[in-house]
């Protein structure tokens, strides 16, 4: 598998990423632990016009990586606990970003297992953000982190996006952005069981 180019990440739009995330792998090496997963869940946040998105508002400490040139992570930390793993795309100050929501075990599923404290492989091991990324070994000491590096990056397995079939609906848990909480941009591998449950 081959490591995603730069300018992947340089496509203004963000809700077209989302979906050719879709089949492409999602990779960690933490301690010569090797970790790989399909990604199977995506969601598209654009900082210039979407109220769910975190850049909306303008920078702060938290976001300001989201204004850097996309193909970087953007990790932050959700109700104190959950890590959750962004992919930074467009140019410079467009502040884009990718949630990946879920992804399909690939390979070093013995380590996944240990993180999550779990002794038996179940879709709970990585479907939703929070999991995937702690199975994964990413956290927030993971933010800026450059895709392009040897400790997390994304590869392409040859699988065409287009021969996938996605089903689209609304994201999950911005019900504070208003009309933009409607918007249509959670994508997953139709009837994928690696996806997460949310309504």
């Amino acid at each position: 598998m081959n490591k995603l180019p730069s300018s992947f990440y340089l496509n203004p739009d963000v809700v077209e990423v989302a979906q050719l995330l879709l089949g492409k792998y999602l990779c960690t090496n933490f301690e010569n632990q090797l970790t790989i997963g399909k990604i199977v869940e995506t969601e598209a946040y654009c900082g210039a016009k979407d109220k769910a998105c975190h850049a909306y508002y303008g920078k702060t400490k938290r976001n300001q990586i989201m204004f850097a040139e996309g193909g970087v992570a953007y990790v932050y930390l959700c109700y104190g606990i959950h890590h959750l793993f962004n992919v930074v795309t467009n140019q410079a100050g467009q502040a884009d970003a990718v949630l990946i929501r879920g992804v399909e075990p690939i390979e070093g599923i013995e380590f996944m297992l240990q993180r999550r404290n779990m002794n038996q492989l179940s879709y709970h091991l990585t479907a939703g953000p929070g999991a995937l990324a702690k199975a994964l070994g990413i956290t927030t000491k993971d933010y800026a982190t450059d895709l392009q590096g040897d400790s997390i990056w994304l590869a392409d397995g040859g699988e065409p996006t287009n021969h996938q079939k996605i089903t689209t609906s609304a994201r999950v848990g911005v019900a504070y952005a208003e009309e933009d909480a409607l918007l249509p941009w959670r994508f997953r591998i139709s009837d994928n069981l690696w996806c997460s449950k949310a309504k």
